[in-house]
C-alpha cells in the first residue's frame, strides 16, 4: 500500500496568506460540540487544526461551541479533553467554551435589532417551514418582520427575562426570504430554551444558535483560518453576512475541507448514540466503535491515527476512504515497535514424556525480532505444555506446516518435538497429545537431518497464567453501512466480538501494563485493555489480525 503523504491544499493558502502579509500569525481552532465522544471524522478535523497551526508556527484553541445544552454533558467534555491529549496535541492557552461568550452575543444580538438587521418572530415551526419555501421556490417574509426597533429589543429582553414558553418566539437575522441559499432566509439567531446549562447554570433562557455563535467566537478569538467541512460551505455567505454585519474585532476566514468517510464505518453521532442507547455496543469506547476513545481502548496508537490522517490528505472534495487504510498505519506501527508474545487461545495439552516432571527450563527470547532495544524476556519451559488446537491433526497432506501425529514441528524459541500418541475421552474427543523432544535441537536444526516443517506457539501448563481475551472485528459487515436507503442497524457485524475465557499466555504478558500493545505471535496484535486488565486477571483486546482477512470480502 502506498502510504506516501496526500496533498493538503490548505497549507498553500496559509502558506500564501502569510508570504502575502494578510497573516502574521496563524490561529486556527477546533471546536466540537460536546454531545457525544470524538470519533476518527474529529480525528482528522483534530489534526488538521493543530497540524497546519504547528507547521505555520502558530498556535490552535480548542473550544467547546455548547450552545445546546440539551444534548451537551461534562462528561463529553472530559473525554473530548482528553482525546486531543491522548492524540499528542496542545491547545493554546486555557480551554475555550462558546458559552463564555453569551453576553457579548447577546450585545451583538442588540445591536442587530437596532440596526434594523435582526427582529423577534412569533411564527411556530410549522408555519415558520412553511413560509421558509423551498429549494425551488422563494420564500415569504414573516408577517413579524417589520415590527419597530424598539418592539423588537422588548421582546428580546423579555425572551432572556425567561417570560415567554419554549418554541413561542425566536431571534431572526433579517436577510432576504427570496435567496436561492437556504441558510440566508432570515435565519435564526436565539431559540427560547430553560434547560440548565453545563457552564453557566440557569443564567440564560435564550441560546444562540450555532450559525450565530460561530463567526463571532473566530473574530473574539482572533482566528485567522476558520476551517470546517464540506458540509459548511452553503452557510459560509452566512458567516461572513454576521462579520460584515456586526463591530467584531478581526475578520476571520473560513475555509472548507472534505469530510473524512471510512468505510465499514459509520460516524453520526446520533447513530453512534443510538448504538450506545440500545446496548449493540459497550458505551462510546465499546473498542468497536469509530471513537478515539474506543479505537485507544481497541489498541490503536495515537501514532498511527495521525499517520493515517497523514496519508489520506486533505482535499476539497468528500470521499469515502478505504478503511483498510487506517488498518495499514496500525499493523506497521505495532510491527515495528509492539513487544513479542506467545498467547493460546484454543489450549490443548502436549505432554512431553522425555522430559523431566519437576524440571522448569528457562529459555530465552528476544522481545522484539529487530528490535535489540527492547531486550530479552524469559520462558519456563516444562514437561507439559498448551499448543492451540488448530496446529495439530492426527494426519495431514504435505501443506499443513504445524504438529501431525508421527511428524516434527518446532516450539517458538524452543525445541523441536515429533508426536506420537493421541489421548481421546469418551467421546472420542482429543485431550492431550503425547510427543518427545529431539536432543539438541534448542537453536539448532536436528542431527538427524530430519528438519520440521513448521513452527508453532506454547505456553507452559505449569507457568503459564490464563487469561480473557477478547477478539474485536469489524462492528460493521457492509462497505457503506448507511448510505441511500441502508439501514446501518441491519449490517451489524454477528461476529464482531467473540471472548475466549480459557486463552493461556506467557507469565511475563500478566505483569504488562494496561494499554501496553504486543504481537501475540501468529495470532494477531492484542492490547492490555484500558480498564479491566489486571495482574491477577489479564484481560487482552485484540486490535488488528496479522494480515488482513476483509480483502476478498
Amino acid at each position: 500500500m502506498d502510504d506516501t503523504p496526500a496533498s493538503n491544499f490548505l497549507q498553500t493558502i496559509i502558506g500564501d496568506d502569510i508570504a502575502s502579509g494578510r497573516v502574521a500569525t496563524v490561529v486556527t481552532r477546533f471546536p466540537p460540540e460536546p454531545n457525544g465522544f470524538l470519533h476518527i471524522g474529529h480525528a482528522k478535523s483534530i489534526s488538521v487544526n493543530f497540524g497546519l497551526a504547528e507547521a505555520n508556527g502558530g498556535r490552535c484553541n480548542l473550544r467547546f461551541d455548547d450552545t445546546n445544552p440539551e444534548k451537551e454533558s461534562s462528561v463529553y467534555i472530559e473525554a473530548i479533553v482528553a482525546d486531543v491529549r491522548w492524540l499528542g496535541y496542545q491547545w493554546d492557552g486555557d480551554i475555550r467554551y462558546a458559552s463564555s461568550y453569551f453576553q457579548q452575543f447577546y450585545d451583538w444580538a442588540v445591536y442587530l435589532i437596532k440596526e434594523n438587521n435582526a427582529y423577534v418572530c412569533d411564527l411556530n415551526a410549522d408555519e415558520a417551514r412553511e413560509y421558509r419555501g423551498t429549494l425551488t421556490e422563494p420564500g415569504r417574509n414573516s408577517p413579524y418582520r417589520e415590527r419597530s426597533v424598539e418592539e423588537n429589543l422588548d421582546l428580546l429582553a423579555r425572551m432572556k427575562a425567561g417570560e415567554f414558553a419554549e418554541g413561542a418566539k425566536v431571534l431572526r437575522a433579517k436577510i432576504d426570504m427570496s435567496s436561492p441559499n437556504m441558510n440566508m432566509r432570515d435565519p435564526i439567531l436565539y431559540r427560547i430554551r430553560k434547560v440548565t446549562h453545563h457552564q453557566t447554570g440557569n443564567d440564560w433562557s435564550i441560546y444562540p444558535t450555532y450559525d450565530f455563535a460561530h463567526g463571532q467566537e473566530d473574530a473574539i478569538e482572533g482566528v485567522t483560518h476558520s476551517i470546517c467541512t464540506l458540509e459548511f460551505e452553503d452557510h459560509r455567505p452566512l458567516y461572513e453576512w454576521f462579520l460584515d454585519h456586526l463591530p467584531v474585532p478581526s475578520r476571520p476566514r473560513q475555509y472548507e475541507f472534505g469530510r473524512l468517510n471510512p468505510s465499514y464505518t459509520v460516524t453520526s453521532k446520533r447513530k453512534l448514540k443510538q448504538l450506545v442507547d440500545e446496548q449493540i455496543v459497550d458505551g462510546w469506547d465499546d473498542p468497536r466503535m469509530p471513537t478515539i476513545s474506543g479505537m485507544r481502548r481497541r489498541g490503536y496508537t495515537a501514532a498511527s491515527i495521525r499517520r493515517f490522517c497523514e496519508m489520506i490528505g486533505t482535499t476539497r472534495s468528500d470521499g469515502v476512504v478505504d478503511v483498510a487504510m487506517l488498518e495499514f498505519a496500525i499493523r506497521e506501527d505495532l510491527n515495528e515497535n509492539a513487544v513479542r508474545g506467545m498467547c493460546v487461545l484454543n489450549p490443548l495439552k502436549v505432554v512431553l514424556t522425555d522430559y523431566p516432571e519437576d524440571k522448569i527450563e528457562t529459555l530465552s527470547a528476544p522481545r522484539h525480532p529487530n528490535r535489540d532495544d527492547l531486550g530479552e524476556r524469559e520462558l519456563p519451559f516444562t514437561r507439559e505444555i498448551y499448543i492451540d488446537a488448530d496446529d495439530f491433526r492426527g494426519e495431514a497432506n504435505k501443506k499443513y506446516k504445524r504438529l501431525v501425529l508421527g511428524k516434527r514441528v518446532r516450539l517458538r524459541n524452543a525445541y523441536v518435538i515429533e508426536a506420537d500418541e493421541v489421548i481421546k475421552d469418551d467421546n472420542g474427543e482429543i485431550t492431550e497429545i503425547h510427543a518427545h523432544t529431539i536432543p539438541g535441537t534448542l537453536g539448532e536444526n536436528p542431527a538427524d537431518g530430519i528438519k520440521p516443517k513448521g513452527v508453532i506457539h506454547w505456553v507452559s501448563v505449569a507457568q503459564g497464567v490464563p487469561a480473557e481475551v477478547r477478539l474485536y472485528d469489524r462492528l460493521f459487515n457492509h462497505e457503506a453501512p448507511d448510505k441511500g436507503d441502508n439501514m446501518f442497524m441491519d449490517h451489524i457485524n454477528p461476529e464482531s466480538l467473540s471472548i475466549v475465557t480459557n486463552a493461556w499466555i506467557e507469565p511475563a504478558l500478566a505483569a504488562a501494563s494496561r494499554e501496553q500493545q504486543f504481537q501475540f505471535e501468529r495470532e494477531g496484535y492484542f492490547v492490555a485493555d484500558r480498564f479491566d486488565h489486571s495482574a491477577d486477571k489479564p484481560v487482552f483486546n485484540k486490535t488488528i489480525g496479522l494480515r488482513d482477512t476483509w480483502v476478498d470480502g
